[in-house]
């Protein structure tokens, strides 16, 4: 998939995020984004970024930095009016416990509720780290088609390991439009559905 940092990446040292800044990503972070993401891709941890995809792209970004050096990188990703996913994360080895992580996550899910948002979900592999920034485990059950156009290129699709976590922001508007997660709110009537490949084991 394309979220999948280890644990490592999110370890925190008291006091460490005070100096950074996040913000809205622009277009010459587009280079330093490609290299750090295309850096995990070399080792089969995230989906390989084009110069064209994160042009199209670059709008769903936000970075963290400190000093003006990019640390991380992480993008809000809408599938529908109410439900957008956080996706391509990426923090610098040198920067993993900085709380670039948590910075980012943060302000994905401050975006999301800009945009009145009824959830956001993720798929990861640091199931703990986002227990701790108020997201939850659920079902990977069925989604559109369309929210795996990135995951059918992915290596790891007829063995998938991360896990679905899922943040509730407006648990009235939530229940009231589909009780369960993955559902009709996700879908359109012309929408194929697909089954999440489950983890193949040795």
């Amino acid at each position: 998939m394309i979220s999948g940092l280890r644990s490592d990446a999110f370890v925190e040292s008291p006091g460490s995020a005070a100096r950074l800044t996040v913000r809205k990503a622009v277009m010459h972070d587009i280079a330093p984004i490609l290299h750090l993401i295309n850096s995990y891709a070399a080792r089969g941890i995230m989906l390989a970024r084009t110069e064209f995809e994160m042009s199209e792209a670059i709008r769903d970004f936000s970075v963290v930095t400190f000093d003006g050096q990019l640390l991380g990188c992480g993008a809000l990703h809408f599938y529908s009016p109410t439900t957008a996913e956080i996706r391509s994360l990426a923090v610098h080895e040198h920067a993993k416990t900085k709380g670039v992580g948590r910075k980012l996550v943060e302000a994905l899910v401050a975006e999301a509720e800009q945009y009145e948002l009824d959830a956001v979900f993720a798929f990861t592999y640091v199931v703990d780290f986002f227990s701790r920034v108020g997201f939850h485990v659920v079902e990977r059950g069925a989604l559109p088609l369309k929210a795996w156009k990135d995951c059918v290129r992915c290596p790891k699709f007829q063995a998938c390991d991360e896990v679905a976590v899922l943040q509730i922001l407006r648990p009235d508007h939530w229940a009231e439009a589909e009780p369960q997660p993955w559902g009709p709110l996700m879908t359109s009537p012309t929408d194929e559905l697909i089954q999440i490949p489950n983890l193949r084991l040795p």
